[in-house]
């Protein structure tokens, strides 16, 4: 067994990472796919995994130590199933190569930014990622996983994952965790937390999250647009929202609904006058 699978706490945040995967197909697609995966070690060679001219590959850098860096290798199949899939979704029958593969990449950054995400809350610090290329992982790299994707009843072809070895290291040197406090704190959101006495195992020492910095966004409202229609934007566009100019405004708090309010002037500045806090209800259905 992989140092990666072994490891219950690594296990559970690879757990939580695929499943952002799933997640960003099916809002692309409108179509949630199946997915499992399963680790490996060894180099290419051992696993017969090589520079295979139907495998698109992406290098993706973290910036949270030296060399740390991932390789996400998507054999043709599976990426042009899915980047058709997602162009569709967007009202686009047919595209070219180049549109496919660039489809393709979004999805990969889209995710690629999840695991940076995934790892800043687990190691309890703002991890990002720096600028990916289309390159293959070096012949001594060690650690993967495969991801294996099913739409409706078609099984893909996995998609290739490698971890250089200092994020592998980070991987497994991750904080330890009881069962219960790892099984719900990575499906937890901000902004659907338990009160402190109810939250399990160290979770309970809300004192330790009070100075974490989340991001607070101000929606006027939202909209659908064919990407014929984004195409054709150019200065001086106007875009209707679903929002009357009367309606209160959402505020968002790491992308989260957490309350409702108007619009006001503040020394020179706009700032939310809070009218109403969201309820739960709400707030789970804001970030489904």
């Amino acid at each position: 067994m992989s140092a990666l699978e072994s490891n219950e706490s690594t296990r559970l945040l690879l757990n939580g990472w695929v499943e952002n995967l799933a997640q960003v197909l099916e809002s692309m697609t409108d179509v949630r796919p199946a997915i499992t995966w399963q680790s490996a070690s060894g180099t290419p060679a051992d696993l017969n995994v090589g520079a295979d001219a139907d495998v698109l590959w992406w290098e993706q850098p973290c910036q949270l130590s030296p060399d740390a860096e991932i390789w996400l290798g998507a054999p043709r199949q599976t990426w042009e199933h899915a980047s058709t899939l997602t162009l569709k979704a967007a009202g686009l029958e047919t595209s070219g190569p180049g549109e496919t593969q660039s489809t393709w990449l979004e999805i990969v950054g889209q995710w690629t930014s999840a695991l940076a995400r995934t790892l800043g809350f687990h190691l309890g610090r703002e991890v990002s990622c720096g600028t990916g290329v289309e390159k293959r992982p070096p012949d001594s790299t060690h650690e993967w996983i495969t991801v294996s994707l099913t739409f409706a009843d078609t099984a893909l072809p996995p998609v290739v994952v490698a971890f250089s070895a200092p994020l592998a290291a980070v991987l497994t040197a991750a904080p330890a965790a009881d069962d219960e406090t790892a099984e719900a704190v990575p499906q937890q959101h901000a902004c659907d937390a338990q009160t402190p006495e109810k939250l399990p195992g160290a979770v309970r020492n809300i004192d330790l999250l009070l100075d974490v910095e989340l991001p607070v966004s101000i929606s006027f409202g939202k909209t659908h647009l064919a990407l014929k229609d984004v195409l054709k934007l150019t200065t001086g566009s106007i875009v209707e929202l679903n929002r009357g100019v009367n309606e209160p405004v959402e505020v968002l708090v790491n992308h989260c609904l957490v309350a409702r309010g108007e619009v006001v002037v503040v020394e020179g500045n706009y700032g939310i006058r809070i009218q109403q806090i969201s309820s739960r209800q709400d707030r789970l259905r804001s970030i489904r």
